[in-house]
């Protein structure tokens, strides 16, 4: 699984260079492009596929100084891998950028209402309806508050976003907060997917509100516009979000100590070493050995060298990335009776190799403990969740899944013991239960 992508805004000096730090820091949201998009009289965008130092390598900083800039990571779940974020489209006489985080549930009806209307698509990625959409109702209304209430009304889903037109960025996070979105404020004015982008710059950091939107021009001003029952993501929690980021008020890293201190009050077992998956499992690794007192180890090793381009057909390549990502430590595993600890499984397929190798490095018995329940549902909110068929779960029993990974025992943490972990009550939890917000199908 993978995010789909993280996005940052800010009015500030060096807006441009400030933009492409912070990308840095949401690198792990999305790998496959990056851009930047700025005001100097009109919109100006660098970007391309690859990672934040791959796009940006020469002069390009150079040619996007301004005071006003918006930029974006992105992991593609619909349009073309060429499309590239911050995208640009016009409508209505204006053109504007447009960087966006989540997946619009009612993009392909939405488009082509507005095809009928006479508008022209550039693109085939859902981020543009946006753009579009929120032109379309700055013309009837003329006040970009009422344009953005009239978004929020027509177009459903999940969507942090920020736009730039006019030499203004206007910034929403959906009114049901689906993805995450921080505001900062010190010598200017600063907007991020996580909030740990944003302590490179400001100490002054709040969640930004569901349903709440940012305009800033000469001045800054926001409204809360909608207020429905807010459905923050679980899995950012889980496993998307860096550990030193905090989310609604929740800090990720004590959330996923609390999972793994839970998921040993619910399973435990009798083992003589606990090891995580490096990196998704180390928090919850930790939490489990808090709780059970069995003994943390390191007892694989994460080759963080191993190029993202590196893919290989064929059975041999497979078995082959698996070993070069990760080593086993056999001081620690030889002869041991260990419980491996991971944020989650989806296809099965990687840790079975893990099991595996722990065995062929002398593990006597393996018995694996996942933070999370078991993931049944395909996400429609941003996240790259494979097709139900896909997951392993679905449609078999943990026994069957603890067969096929080849492990003495699996469990996996409960819904309710997930709740108690993170604290709080609004989740997005429908790829785990399948109940979907009805806000976001609304249409």
């Amino acid at each position: 699984m993978r995010e789909k992508c993280g996005i940052f805004a800010t009015k500030a000096e060096n807006a441009s260079r400030k933009a492409y730090y912070a990308l840095m820091a949401l690198q792990h949201r999305g790998q496959e492009s990056a851009g930047i998009s700025v005001w100097k009289n009109k919109i100006r965008t660098i970007s391309g596929r690859g990672l934040v130092s791959e796009v940006f390598r020469g002069n390009e900083l150079a040619r996007l100084r301004s005071n006003v800039a918006i930029a974006h990571v992105r992991y593609s779940t619909s349009g073309s891998l060429n499309e590239a974020q911050p995208l640009q489209t016009s409508c209505c006489g204006k053109e504007i950028a447009v960087a966006h985080n989540g997946t619009l549930t009612n993009f392909i009806p939405l488009r082509r209402e507005y095809e009928k209307k006479g508008v022209k698509f550039r693109h085939s990625v859902d981020s543009e309806l946006l753009g579009i959409s929120f032109l379309w109702h700055l013309k009837e209304t003329g006040d970009e508050f009422e344009a953005m209430k009239a978004v929020f009304n027509e177009v459903k889903g999940a969507y942090s976003v920020a736009f730039l037109f006019d030499g203004k960025i206007l910034v929403a996070r959906d009114p049901l907060g689906f993805r995450p979105l921080s505001y900062g404020v010190g010598e200017g004015h600063y907007f991020a997917s996580e909030d740990s982008a944003l302590r490179l710059f400001v100490n002054e950091i709040r969640d930004v509100t569901p349903g709440e939107v940012f305009l800033i021009s000469e001045d800054v001003e926001s409204k809360v516009l909608v207020n429905e029952s807010h459905y923050h993501c679980v899995f950012e929690y889980i496993y998307f979000a860096r550990p030193d980021s905090v989310l609604d008020g929740v800090s990720v890293y004590k959330a996923r100590v609390k999972m793994g201190q839970e998921l040993a009050r619910e399973s435990p077992a009798s083992a003589d070493v606990v090891i995580p998956v490096p990196d998704s499992g180390r928090a919850a690794a930790l939490g489990f050995s808090q709780v059970s007192g069995i003994p943390y180890a390191e007892g694989l090793i994460k080759n963080r060298y191993i190029g993202r381009t590196f893919i290989m057909p064929g059975q041999f390549y497979r078995e082959l990335k698996v070993k070069l990502k990760l080593s086993p430590v056999r001081d620690v595993i030889d002869g041991k009776r260990v419980v491996l600890v991971d944020d989650s499984i989806v296809r099965g397929t990687t840790m079975k190799r893990i099991v595996a190798m722990l065995r062929k490095a002398g593990a006597k018995e393996v018995h694996v403990r996942i933070a999370s329940p078991p993931i049944k549902h395909p996400c429609y909110m941003g996240i790259d969740i494979p097709t139900r068929h896909e997951l392993i779960a679905a449609f078999g029993s943990i026994e069957k899944v603890r067969r096929v990974i080849g492990a003495d025992s699996l469990s996996y943490l409960t819904v309710e013991g997930l709740k108690k972990a993170v604290g709080i009550k609004d989740l997005c939890m429908a790829c785990l239960t399948g109940n979907y917000p009805e806000w976001a199908f609304r249409f």
